[in-house]
């Protein structure tokens, strides 16, 4: 029980930086919880295909945040109305 609280909170971290560092388009909480699980898996999966290993709860931070951030890009590019640069 404690370690699916844990990966929420992780998954909030997550998709809030992720928010914050693409241009500040968060997605409220509970989006932003979706979006760090998410990324979570995406990160962990992507860093293992590279033959890196997560440990601690700051290299889980770090690895959903990259997930999130890669997912976040995912979604802008293919939903018209999030863009995935901004334009000038």
């Amino acid at each position: 029980m404690t370690s699916w609280i844990v990966g929420a909170i992780i998954g909030i971290i997550a998709g809030w930086l992720a928010g914050t560092i693409s241009h500040n388009h968060g997605f409220g909480i509970w989006g932003d919880l979706i979006v760090g699980l998410v990324g979570s898996f995406v990160g962990n999966f992507l860093l293992g295909m590279l033959g890196f290993a997560v440990y601690g709860i700051i290299g889980s931070i770090i690895a959903s945040t990259l997930g999130a951030l890669a997912f976040l890009w995912l979604i802008r590019l293919f939903h018209p109305q999030v863009p995935a640069y901004k334009k000038n």
